[in-house]
């Protein structure tokens, strides 16, 4: 009996400490999934500075870079929602999004508002989440 008990003893020792292992990566994989979210958050949003400014200097296809645009913010939607503790900068990247797609006159008028909003996320910038939400205010939602 004295045996027996010795050696469960034992084993919930050592399935102790392999739980603890495991939690241990799960925290580990865990926090090296909201680094590469982040990154490509902030690559997406790069992106799509670097289209606005390709716009900017040559003044030629808008609607390409326009749609590119989009597109990367669409990238940074999808991974802004994956990343832990991000709920407002989610909304305020969403809300911008939507305009884009919905009100594509009235963001036309925008561009570099938002360039520069974009480029002060980019840089971690939290002044630029609230250059962001001055332009979405700015959107007559009513309009076109």
């Amino acid at each position: 009996m004295k045996r027996k008990m010795i050696s469960a003893i034992i084993w919930a020792i050592i399935l102790l400490i392999a739980l603890l292992v495991f939690i241990g990566l799960y925290v580990d994989k865990s926090a090296e999934a909201q680094k590469t979210y982040r990154e490509k958050y902030k690559q997406s949003l790069a992106d799509a500075t670097e289209e606005l400014d390709t716009y900017f200097s040559r003044k030629i296809d808008y609607d390409l870079h326009y749609n590119m645009v989009i597109s990367d913010l669409g990238s940074a939607r999808s991974f802004v929602f994956l990343i832990d503790d991000y709920s407002e900068r989610q909304k305020a990247i969403n809300e911008l999004h939507y305009c884009f797609v919905k009100y594509p006159k009235q963001m036309k008028t925008r561009l570099e508002a938002v360039n520069q909003g974009l480029k002060d996320i980019v840089d971690n910038l939290d002044k630029g989440y609230d250059e962001i939400r001055e332009v979405v205010d700015s959107i007559e939602k009513k309009g076109e």
